[in-house]
């Protein structure tokens, strides 16, 4: 047994003899390697009992580390199988009753057999001593280990300088302990370490370990090096900037404009913009800071900045993919109009299927008050969206779209990017109102300027000339409005989706003045439902005697007089509700505007009825010929225009190649002065549909036959006779329905046509369809009994 305990001492004979079996104590989170001392702060039951009765007897206890950190209540399998034998070197008892010591580490120790574990664990052991000779490669790891730990210590923020000194009076296998215990490793890596019996293999490792410690201090100095080089140029820059600001002060002067950059630079740093932008607002605060206020520049880049922050560059709206209620949305807010509501819905089904799709560029044409720039605003609110009007009638200057360069005086950015701004969102509604009444002169061509603008694959970078910046518009979905389409020109009207807005028949009018226009003039007159009432029959004699228009603005204006006369006698004290019938109509709004004519104007020989397209929708013109004695010259008057003269002379012609057939005498038309008249004499006119209807006057004229009653026509004629294709027959249809014909004669191509007028429109009307003007006198002009004699016959 003395000989067992003497083979446990330390080789010198000065240290504590090592028992074969000593008590252990579990190590969390760290390891004790050998020559190491280690504060070990213990706090269970156990190791609090283990430590006491260690204390009392020789001091020696074994320290073995745990596989696992977590496990409260360890086991012998939680023990790694080699440990270090170590004294108690201090103990300090701690108010909380946890016990403090101070464990020297002695001798590498190995497990071999746990005796009891009860009230603590002992274990026999063995005593692990470092092995191998000491040669020139262990000489050479060494002096190189000393060498990379001394670099580590001066780049490591927490190992004392005193460890590279320290480093160079221990030898061999204790060198490598003392540098695993004072490196920040993983207790795994400690205990690889605690476990290599061999010097020079545990040298090795251990030199591995360092130079990856020594890599990761280098990169970690080196990016410190670099944060703290920008840290001193941002402090160096404030610091001259505060000496900067301190001599204008002493000066008298950069009071205010050091404020307004530094508001402006607060405003920069909180508004999202895009990197080139964000560069070009910088660069521009740059020049704005060093800038005097008397400067003549001062307001123009102060003025520029504030345009670049404002605007809505990366701020837009959500857009309301509901469709049901989208649909709702529009109709609520105008009736009829299925073709538009239609296009707008189906514009939401692609975009909730593609979030990303270009806004479409669309075109409403339609006579006035006949809603469309109300639509504009419908479609907004059905979006979700900003809605945004811009009138262009009358605009001449192209800067009026790409904004004034800055080197003018009271420069600005055009009225597209102000109205982006004014919206504050970059993906507005945009309505261009009155597209088809831009002018052009010396200043340039708008119609030119909106090209880019609604251009999907170009406007993506629209280029203000104010901005100098591209701003994207693809988001934006633009409609525009016009009247007619003709003066559009073809570049900009071929990157439109034109939807046709018609006229409204009657029965639509008056479902459109009971729900909307009515309402609407009751609240904006300060009346209630309660203080009038206007009957249907009243309504539909206001349409048609006192309005005779495409639209309804003249119908919204007649209602208009009749809430302001019931609101004057609400203010005088009336109480009982007005209810508006048709007798009433005379006292409120006048006497009767329109009268249909027809019947009278066409009961003589000479005179016919044609359908007309204008602006402001259909129309019906009466042609009127007469014959008197002369040297067959033809007379036009009515204010007619060059085609329109073309046709009237056409028609003469198809008439005289037809004299012999018509049974007229040879010299008929030497004899006589033809005198064509349209009447509305100051209502200029022109093109080429009237011609069949001159044709049928003239035909009338001469065979003395007069034109059917509710008979009117539209086409254009050829000298052959034939009878050509016209538009606008919707328009039309429209004008002979709210004048009261019954028959409309059309050239046969444009049976078509009939597919988009609303069944009641057809109901009441018979198209008849006509390819030559032989056709004529069997269907347009009264029978044969009805002939009139007239000279020379």
């Amino acid at each position: 047994m003395a000989a067992q305990e003497a083979a446990g001492t330390w080789p010198t004979g000065a240290g504590p003899q090592i028992p074969q079996e000593l008590p252990i104590l579990p190590l969390r989170g760290s390891v004790l390697f050998p020559n190491v001392i280690l504060p070990i702060l213990v706090g269970q039951e156990k190791t609090i009992r283990l430590v006491e009765e260690a204390v009392i007897g020789h001091r020696i206890i074994g320290v073995v580390a745990l596989k696992t950190r977590e496990v409260e209540d360890p086991r012998p399998e939680d023990f790694f199988p080699v440990g270090t034998a170590a004294v108690i070197a201090k103990m300090i008892k701690l108010p909380d009753g946890t016990i403090n010591i101070m464990a020297q580490g002695l001798e590498r120790i190995r497990l071999t057999e746990i005796t009891h574990t009860d009230p603590y664990f002992r274990a026999a052991i063995e005593l692990q001593p470092d092995t191998g000779e000491r040669d020139k490669e262990v000489e050479a790891l060494m002096v190189n280990l000393r060498r990379l730990f001394q670099q580590v210590v001066e780049l490591s923020p927490y190992l004392p300088p005193e460890l590279a000194i320290l480093a160079l009076n221990i030898e061999e296998g204790a060198l490598a302990d003392m540098i695993a215990s004072n490196l920040n490793l993983a207790v795994e890596e400690k205990q690889e370490i605690l476990q290599i019996m061999e010097i020079k293999p545990r040298l090795r490792r251990i030199t591995e370990i360092l130079t990856h410690q020594l890599e990761a201090l280098e990169l970690s100095q080196k990016i410190q090096t670099q944060v703290k080089a920008g840290m001193d140029k941002a402090q160096r820059e404030y610091y001259l900037r505060e000496q900067l600001k301190a001599i204008q002060e002493e000066l008298g002067e950069g009071d205010e404009r050091t404020q307004e950059a530094e508001e402006l630079r607060r405003r920069i740093d909180e508004t999202p913009l895009p990197d080139e932008v964000r560069e070009v607002v910088l660069r521009e605060l740059g020049r704005f800071s060093r800038m005097p206020p008397a400067a003549a520049e001062y307001s123009v880049v102060r003025t520029y900045l504030d345009w670049l922050i404002e605007l809505p560059w990366l701020k837009g709206t959500e857009d309301r993919l509901d469709i049901p209620a989208a649909e709702q949305i529009l109709n609520q807010d105008h009736y009829d109009l299925e073709k538009v509501k239609k296009r707008i819905l189906e514009y939401l089904a692609v975009r909730k299927l593609k979030k990303d799709m270009k806004g479409p560029i669309l075109c409403f044409v339609g006579p006035p008050g006949v809603g469309k720039t109300s639509l504009g605003h419908s479609i907004a609110a059905a979006l979700g969206r900003k809605f945004i009007r811009m009138s262009l009638g009358g605009i001449r200057d192209e800067a009026e779209i790409r904004g004034h360069r800055r080197t003018y005086v009271g420069a600005l950015p055009g009225r597209i990017i102000q109205g982006i701004r004014k919206g504050g969102s970059n993906n507005p509604v945009f309505m261009l109102d009155e597209v088809d009444k831009i002018g052009a002169d010396f200043r340039g061509d708008p119609s030119s300027a909106l090209l880019e603008v609604l251009d999907p694959e170009q406007n993506v970078s629209f280029s203000d000339h104010y901005l100098e910046i591209p701003f994207d518009l693809s988001r934006v979905m633009f409609i525009a409005t016009a009247n007619i389409l003709d003066p559009i020109p073809p570049a900009l009207r071929d990157r439109m989706e034109v939807l046709e807005l018609p006229g409204y028949t009657e029965s639509e009018k008056l479902q459109i003045a009971k729900r909307y226009l009515i309402p609407k003039e009751i609240d904006a007159h300060g009346l209630t439902v309660a203080h009038l009432t206007i009957t249907d029959d009243a309504l539909r004699k206001i349409i048609n005697a006192y309005t005779r228009e495409a639209g309804v603005r003249n119908l919204e204006r007649e209602i208009a007089t009749i809430c302001r006369a019931v609101a004057k006698e609400v203010s005088e004290g009336r109480t009982d509700p007005a209810n508006v019938t048709v007798e009433d109509l005379h006292p409120l709004l006048g006497p009767i505007k329109f009268f249909s004519e027809v019947a009278e104007r066409t009961a003589q020989p000479g005179v016919a009825i044609g359908l007309a397209w204008t602006p402001t929708g259909g129309d019906i013109i009466f042609v009127e010929a007469t014959k008197m004695p002369g040297k067959g010259n033809l007379i036009l008057t009515g204010h007619l225009g060059e085609v329109m003269k073309e046709s009237a002379a056409a028609a003469l012609s198809a008439v005289r190649s037809r004299s012999q057939a018509l049974g007229l005498p040879e010299d008929f038309f030497l004899k006589q002065d033809i005198h064509v008249h349209v009447p509305a004499a100051a209502i200029p006119k022109d093109g080429p549909s009237a011609g069949i209807t001159m044709y049928t006057a003239l035909l009338s004229l001469v065979r003395g036959r007069p034109v059917q009653s509710g008979v009117a026509m539209t086409g254009e004629i050829t000298l052959r006779g034939q009878v050509l294709q016209v538009g606008g027959i919707k328009e039309k249809a429209l004008a002979a329905k709210r004048a009261g014909l019954t028959t409309v004669l059309l050239p046969d191509r444009n049976a078509k046509d009939l597919e988009d007028l609303p069944e009641e429109v057809r109901q009441g009307l018979e198209f008849k369809f006509i390819s030559s003007v032989d056709e004529i006198p069997t269907i347009a002009l009264a029978p044969e009994e009805a002939l009139l004699p007239h000279e020379g016959r």
